[in-house]
């Protein structure tokens, strides 16, 4: 099977005194992705293979086979009572971070719309399937609206939002401790309606977000989570989704649309039409369906595609794929077979993971999907809360649930008032400001008024920038912000201090696993830096594991938009950070426990007047994390070609370039005798050209650099490394 490698991080250099593990990349299962698609398109069947590598898990799953196989036999094809159609309430969870993953409430309902009609069979294009197939698609006759009722009995509009860095999913820790519950307890903890259990018997939950694991979605068959509610629960009968693959606009599209019908066809008992055990295009297997021919399965859309010549009772022999069934992987998917909505019916009518409970009188009376709609709360969001001078920011109107006619009053922005629905705001002046929403349907009103609901910030820091924490004990806007997921939050501690005595510190010793916080920046000036100096943003920090095992990883990210959007730039992981030391108790650093990370990658296209950084934390069960001396300056590698020729650094010793050959990266170790010591680097060909360039302030002692290789050729590179008039050329195969 072919595998794929996609990096979170590009081209980027750290320099720590300590060595270094092997940076996380994401692995990605080309045997999986759609054609012309960087994602997986589904994982289900991965998340069920790993957890039936758990023997309780696995005899969970036998059981709800077992007994969708006896339904099936007992009730023979096309014999499932119809005509009664089956209404189930969902809820969407938006888990988002400032991004635009923060879908609007338009591209939900436009994506409940597609559920509705592919499962109604009110596609219009069911009716030009392949013509053995002609007659063939079939009405699901289940139907799907947002609940307008949370598990209080409150109503509101079917749709919560959680502010959370775990709107990228963390690392899989194992079936115990998969990197979905995580995110299901991210919303159960932190979302805008209700904090607590959406329990599974009363909701179909469905998860929006950045990243899912690599997946453009997954859930799982029925036959976890039983009928008590609980965060596993809420997770075992759920359904993941990319917002990129939730409905047709917005920032999905009509090819990316149906990647949610396929998916509530899991949720619902149906595996691939290949089977439910492998990738498309491996082997031929059952999906258990008599009416779905057996294939291999299809990434693209060969509508004449004929990949299995066995045979079955309703097919005969050699029949072609069903290239057109939503439980494929192509483009052109329109269809279920009557088999098919047998299954997915009897699974809706089966008490196993107490999928019936959803659709009772009573279900739909507590989650309101019985009752018409009425304006009980006027509600507004915006896709972040803090903002530059001279910076605009949308607001969305999420009154439910059916205002007609608003009134808005923005003190600090312009214009001041508004009667849109969602108005266009732009803030000039530096402060923090209310907002106010008055909704009506004409006959009652409704009022939201939030107190420093916006922050602006002023103009930003020129360079250099260095913050070494020692004027004040708190972290305040406009110069850092945190944002704490629950537990410790980062703070200002005069325990400890690389230089000086104050550093920031998170008291990361007592967090639970997967617990992410952030130390976010205010604006800094970048817009002097020219290519011929270029940008390094380098700081110190301190940091010990409690366990080998701990899986900490330290994120930096930069805007170069105020936060409107963030890109990932270095992921450092526990072992990095802490050299491998281990305190099993709560932990203060030394002078000599300080690392010094330098990050190289701060390209042109941020070089900006409100460059913003920030550093995000998730936790692996490791001990405290300090942070100090952070500085940005002009300094980047000099335009004069460098002399040829070999010479030691006067400067420097003890220089080793490991591994060789590489793949991904090199790694260049050596002592500075010197601190703030500006090391340049060129990565070239063998005639000399260019290739990347970068500069570092190296720290006096042990220094590691790191040099991502991932987008060279194989060949044979050479590395000069620069201090003031002196030089050392490196060699490597990159293979």
């Amino acid at each position: 099977m072919k595998k794929q490698f996609y990096s979170l991080l590009g081209i980027s250099l750290l320099s720590i005194s300590s060595s270094f593990a092997q940076k996380q990349e994401r692995v990605l299962d080309k045997q999986n992705m759609r054609e012309g698609e960087h994602v997986e398109y589904c994982t289900t069947h991965k998340k069920m293979a790993e957890l039936k590598k758990d023997p309780k898990m696995a005899a969970l799953i036998a059981q709800a086979e077992l007994e969708a196989e006896n339904q099936t036999k007992s009730k023979g094809d096309n014999n499932t009572t119809k005509a009664t159609v089956y209404k189930i309430p969902i809820v969407f969870h938006i888990l988002q971070n400032g991004g635009n993953e923060n879908i609007s409430r338009e591209q939900i309902l436009d994506a409940v719309a597609i559920l509705n009609r592919d499962y109604r069979k009110l596609n219009t294009d069911a009716n030009i399937v392949q013509a053995p197939f002609q007659g063939m698609p079939t009405d699901v006759e289940i139907e799907f609206e947002l609940a307008k009722k949370d598990p209080n009995g409150n109503c509101f509009t079917g749709i919560t939002r959680t502010n959370t860095a775990l709107t990228i999913a963390p690392p899989d820790q194992g079936w115990s401790n998969p990197g979905g519950l995580q995110q299901v307890n991210a919303v159960i903890a932190g979302n805008d309606v209700y904090q607590g259990v959406w329990s599974h018997t009363k909701y179909l939950n469905i998860y929006v977000a950045s990243d899912i694991g690599g997946a453009a979605g997954y859930t799982f068959n029925p036959g976890m989570g039983g009928s008590t509610a609980s965060p596993s629960g809420m997770f075992y009968n759920g359904i993941f989704m990319l917002h990129n693959y939730t409905g047709s606009i917005g920032t999905s599209s009509p090819t990316s649309s149906r990647a949610l019908t396929h998916e509530v066809g899991h949720w619902l008992n149906l595996s691939h039409v290949w089977g439910g055990t492998n990738d498309p295009g491996v082997s031929c297997g059952s999906d258990g369906v008599n009416d779905t021919p057996a294939c291999i399965g299809s990434t693209s859309c060969v509508l004449t595609a004929n990949t299995c010549n066995s045979d079955n009772a309703f097919w005969g022999f050699d029949q072609i794929d069903n290239v057109e069934n939503y439980m494929d992987y192509s483009y052109c998917s329109k269809m279920f077979t009557q088999g098919q909505v047998d299954r997915m019916r009897n699974a809706l009518l089966s008490s196993t993971s107490g999928r019936n409970q959803l659709i009772t009188v009573s279900n739909h009376a507590a989650t309101g999907i019985n009752s018409a709609p009425t304006l009980c709360k006027a509600k507004f969001s915006t896709p972040r809360t803090t903002v530059c001078a001279g910076q605009s920011i949308q607001y969305t109107d999420e009154s439910y649930n059916v205002a007609t006619g608003w009134t808005w009053t923005f003190t600090g922005g312009s214009p001041a008032s508004s009667s849109s629905q969602n108005p266009t705001i732009t803030y000039n002046t530096p402060g923090t400001y209310a907002v106010k929403l008055v909704a009506t349907d004409g006959s009652t009103s409704n009022t939201s008024d939030i107190a420093a609901y916006i922050t602006v910030l002023p103009a930003g820091s020129g360079l250099p920038y260095y913050e070494s924490f020692e004027s004040s004990l708190t972290l305040n806007s406009p110069n850092w912000s945190v944002f704490n997921g629950g537990g410790a939050a980062w703070a200002v501690t005069n325990t400890a201090g690389k230089t000086g005595s104050n550093s920031v510190k998170l008291d990361n010793f007592s967090q639970a696993n997967g617990q992410v916080d952030e130390l976010i920046s205010g604006a800094i000036d970048l817009s002097s830096i020219t290519s011929t100096t270029g940008a390094t943003l380098s700081f110190k920090q301190a940091f010990r594991k409690k366990a080998a095992a701990n899986s900490d990883l330290l994120r930096i990210f930069i805007s170069k938009d105020c936060g409107e959007t963030w890109d990932p730039k270095k992921t450092i992981t526990s072992g990095t950070m802490s050299g491998g030391a281990i305190a099993t108790s709560t932990w203060t650093p030394t002078a000599a426990d300080w690392l010094t990370v330098h990050v190289t990658n701060v390209t042109s296209a941020y070089w900006v007047s409100n460059f913003r950084c920030k550093f995000q934390l998730t936790s692996g069960g490791g001990n405290n994390l300090y942070i100090d001396d952070i500085n940005i300056y002009a300094g980047a590698p000099s335009e004069t070609p460098v002399t040829a020729g070999l010479e030691d650094l006067g400067t420097l010793e003890s220089i080793l370039l490991f591994p060789n050959p590489a793949e991904n990266e090199v790694q260049i170790s050596f002592n500075s005798q010197v601190g703030n010591n500006e090391i340049k680097f060129y990565v070239t060909d063998l005639t000399g050209k260019r290739l990347t360039q970068h500069v570092i302030n190296a720290s006096e002692g042990n220094n590691l650099v790191l040099i991502a290789t991932e987008n060279l050729s194989a060949g044979t590179y050479l590395i000069q490394m620069v201090d003031g008039s002196s030089q050392r050329t490196l060699n490597f195969v990159k293979k």
